[in-house]
């Protein structure tokens, strides 16, 4: 099944699994986006738009997302932001080099079939000195993890890969610092990171 129809499948059902687990870890990521100055703000993979609710007003917010099913929901979700809509790949943005501010990545990473790519375009329309947010699963590098490698190739038919090291996707854009890296949830393997281009 690809990406595109398990998605637009999920759709429907994807908040009563993802609204209630991740809320306290959303609002805590999205707390470190500016307050104090007009960003171009990059949302890649708004899902259904559970992030919107804690997104400071004032900025410019660009939301790209795979499918319009996603899409469709987040609209309804979108208040008095001011939002740009796009049905996009991760993989390959359709925006030009060094146009946004910030970034966020909330489980999206190890959704997509190559994180370092997609961390990778992250980078590129990034502007220096821009931050890259991210909230998602990953192992740690070297990490056994059988059962989790074992579940991956499934898990990424219907929905997520449970096998992807952030380092190792972060090896593919070296202009990025980690700025921090803080245990989230499920002790630790979702992960609260904060990265600057340099």
């Amino acid at each position: 099944m690809s990406l595109r129809l398990s998605y637009a499948l999920l759709a429907p059902f994807y908040d009563l699994v993802a609204r209630p687990a991740f809320v306290h870890a959303r609002s805590k990521s999205l707390e470190q986006l500016p307050r104090d100055v007009r960003c171009d703000i990059l949302l890649n993979g708004i899902g259904t738009g559970l992030d919107l609710p804690y997104l400071p007003a004032g900025h410019r917010y660009t939301a790209l997302d795979l499918t319009r099913a996603m899409l469709a929901r987040a609209l309804r979700r979108a208040r008095d932001l001011e939002i740009s809509w796009v049905q996009g790949d991760s993989l390959a943005l359709p925006f030009r080099d060094a146009c946004f501010d910030c970034a966020v990545l909330h489980l999206i990473l190890a959704v997509v079939p190559d994180a370092g790519r997609a961390l990778s375009e992250t980078t590129r329309v990034l502007k220096p000195g821009g931050v890259i947010l991210i909230l998602d699963k990953f192992l740690r590098p070297g990490a056994r993890a059988p059962l989790r490698r074992l579940l991956s190739p499934l898990a990424a038919r219907i929905a997520t890969r449970t096998d992807v090291v952030f380092e190792d996707a972060l090896a593919l854009a070296p202009e990025l610092t980690v700025k921090s890296d803080e245990p989230a949830l499920a002790g630790g393997w979702f992960r609260l990171i904060r990265l600057v281009k340099s």
